[in-house]
């Protein structure tokens, strides 16, 4: 199968992981995969010289300086380039099918869906208008409505990435039979178990009680919670390691500080996917303090590649990957006594730890989590369109 791969991301976070794990999949399956994104045209195996970077994607230039307004309007406008990129990579490439990430104000596939008759697969991972809107601020909200619900219905297949998220897009009147939920997953080699032990020694925390977190990390990750359970009594002891970077890392040093733990909070900066594991094996407890309620996270499926123990919020899009008592502790989303109660448990529990990493990894397996079982349940898909 001959796949044209449409987005519209510059970001070299979890989106771009995405992007990449799912593409190299698809092209490990046998199939032709062609991307066409804003920076360039290519193919999984050149997708995958980039490396990880939190400050990619950040608004810059012209763009960035533009009034929201403006910068949305443009965003919109984007769109007519973006198409005639597509258009031009489909006329050369003849593809079987287009799957598209969505973007808000982002039109590119939906158009060359419509102009050459190409069946149209449409990942989703948030509701973009409503979390542009709550989080960034949005202007012109009845268009970026309408645009996200036009492109949902010219879709001729939709994967939300979670049971909340398809139930939003339900809500708008989409037929639950072109509605597939299709979670994050895991690369084959992360299966491999890390080696802890080396990056325990490199932050010089042998023997040390770790809590980890993996992420571009953000105010609403909730990171902060965790080192208030660091200057409790139950908390002394324990070390946090934080495995990655982004926005929220300088007020998260601050805070630290002011709750006299900075010595107990590490911070690695970007670690590439290639090493990942190794910093995740050297997690006592691995956490998921805050999320959004459609979200998929990355993390979360990282964590049970590696066997860890899980500490995360009891919400339908996470009790729908990781069972209580089983897989994870899930605690009440918005009570910190909650959250703090876990850490306490398990902190004190070696024996727990170990059965619930057991059972993490072991449902993983079980249900084929992975970026292969994905681009499996994707293939499918495309050859029903395609009869």
């Amino acid at each position: 199968m001959r796949i044209l791969y449409s987005h519209r991301t510059k970001s070299s976070d979890g989106q771009f992981v995405h992007i990449r794990a799912l593409t190299e999949a698809l092209a490990a399956l046998g199939h032709e995969v062609l991307i066409c994104g804003p920076d360039a045209i290519c193919s999984p195996k050149d997708l995958g010289k980039q490396k990880l970077d939190a400050g990619a994607g950040e608004k810059k230039g012209l763009t960035g300086m533009l009034p929201k307004p403006a910068y949305e309007a443009a965003e919109y406008a984007y769109s007519l380039h973006a198409y005639q990129r597509l258009q031009k990579a489909a006329q050369n490439f003849t593809p079987d099918i287009i799957y598209e990430r969505a973007n808000l104000f982002f039109n590119a596939g939906k158009w060359l869906k419509q102009s050459q008759n190409l069946p149209l697969i449409l990942e989703v991972n948030a509701p973009l208008a409503e979390e542009r809107e709550a989080h960034g601020g949005l202007w012109l909200k009845s268009l970026a409505y309408k645009q996200e619900q036009s492109l949902w219905r010219a879709a001729n297949h939709i994967l939300p990435v979670s049971t909340p998220l398809a139930e939003r897009i339900r809500k708008v009147g989409i037929d639950d039979k072109k509605i597939t939920i299709i979670p994050n997953g895991v690369l084959q080699s992360q299966l491999t178990p890390g080696h802890g032990k080396s990056v325990r020694a490199q932050y010089q925390l042998q023997d040390k009680f770790v809590i980890g977190f993996t992420g571009f990390v953000r105010d609403w990750h909730g990171v902060d919670r965790v080192l208030h359970w660091l200057a409790t009594r139950e908390g002394q002891g324990a070390h946090l390691l934080l495995v990655g970077d982004g926005p929220a890392i300088p007020a998260l040093r601050q805070l630290a500080e002011k709750l006299i733990v900075a010595n107990r909070f590490h911070i690695t900066g970007v670690v590439q996917r290639e090493q990942l594991s190794h910093h995740i094996a050297a997690f006592d407890i691995a956490l998921q303090p805050r999320v959004t309620e459609y979200a998929s996270p990355l993390k979360l499926f990282d964590y049970m590649a590696q066997a860890r123990a899980i500490i995360a919020p009891d919400q339908p899009n996470i009790s729908e990957i990781l069972d209580h008592e089983k897989q994870a502790l899930l605690f009440a989303p918005e009570r910190d006594e909650d959250f703090f109660a876990a850490l306490n448990r398990l902190k004190n529990d070696e024996e727990k730890r170990k059965a619930l990493g057991y059972g993490a990894r072991k449902k993983l397996q079980d249900k084929d989590m992975t970026w292969a079982g994905n681009a499996k349940r994707v293939i499918r898909i495309a050859k029903t369109l395609l009869a």
